[in-house]
């Protein structure tokens, strides 16, 4: 078995790459995992210990994933693909990766997870609220995946519901452009920065703040009609249009707890200044 690692990074994409990168920065071992073969190289430059891992369970090499797994912390950070097969084929996955890590001697797990685990209250949305989601949509695959790695006896879980994501190479101007007659036009927005995202994940493991759920958005949430067609225009692309005189129905993400027991303070506090 390899080395063992201070921290693993399962997926090392738009948020996973730069993050790995900070940690070595700051001098810890680190492993990365990426089920692409032309990204091994590009981690291994950055002296991040390559891993080529997926957890398709035809696909996986098992002592891959236990060497990858020989770690304090666990960064999981693999964003579900529910548009394709309503999340069935990410629960196998996490199914899968949970036996191994059973066996694992990782400690921490610091999850990446998304506040479209909650439903839309149309009203200010804390930690607390999830329970309305256990509630009315049980079966919401993100909500069963937190619950997947929560609360077991071998490790400790940390989980950051991160707003949509922005930065970087995800231009919000291009979400949208040149759409017609969009719903919800009037429901505030509930993004985060790339940079933030890293400054919030940096934050917990310097503090140790395990066994915690933060959410982490942008202090500010202007009209998504506003937003995206600033953005659109911004990059000069045709700005969407949104449905008018119609029912709102939206979350508005409250950071508090995040900033208060942090004392995080957000880099982009206002997405209008994203572009």
């Amino acid at each position: 078995m390899k080395e063992k690692a201070d921290i693993s990074i399962m997926g090392c994409g738009w948020l996973g790459m730069p993050l790995a990168e900070r940690f070595v920065h700051q001098g810890f071992r680190v492993n990365g995992s990426t089920t692409s073969t032309e990204k091994l190289g590009i981690l291994e430059a950055k002296g991040i210990a390559p891993f080529l891992i997926n957890l398709d369970g035809q696909q996986l090499e098992e002592q891959h994933l236990q060497d990858f797994l020989n770690t304090d912390l666990l960064v999981l950070n693999i964003p579900p693909k529910l548009r394709s097969d309503g999340g069935e084929s990410y629960l196998r996955q996490m199914h899968l990766l949970l036996a191994t890590l059973r066996q694992s001697p990782v400690s921490r797990l610091l999850f990446v997870s998304s506040t479209s685990v909650y439903p839309d209250l149309n009203r200010v949305v804390t930690e607390e609220d999830v329970a309305y989601t256990d509630v009315q949509n049980p079966e919401n695959t993100l909500l069963q995946v937190e619950k997947l790695f929560q609360d077991k006896e071998d490790w400790v879980t940390t989980i950051v519901r991160f707003g949509g994501l922005v930065g970087g190479s995800r231009q919000p101007g291009r979400f949208m452009a040149g759409k017609h007659n969009l719903p919800n036009g009037d429901a505030p927005v509930n993004l985060i920065h790339l940079e933030d995202c890293l400054g919030v994940l940096q934050r917990i493991v310097e503090l140790q703040k395990w066994g915690q759920v933060y959410n982490a958005c942008a202090d500010e949430h202007p009209h998504r009609r506003k937003f995206y067609q600033a953005a659109a225009a911004a990059i000069g692309l045709v700005p969407p249009t949104f449905k008018d005189m119609e029912e709102t129905k939206f979350k508005l993400i409250s950071s508090q707890k995040l900033k208060e027991q942090l004392s995080y303070v957000f880099q982009h506090p206002d997405p209008m200044a994203f572009f």
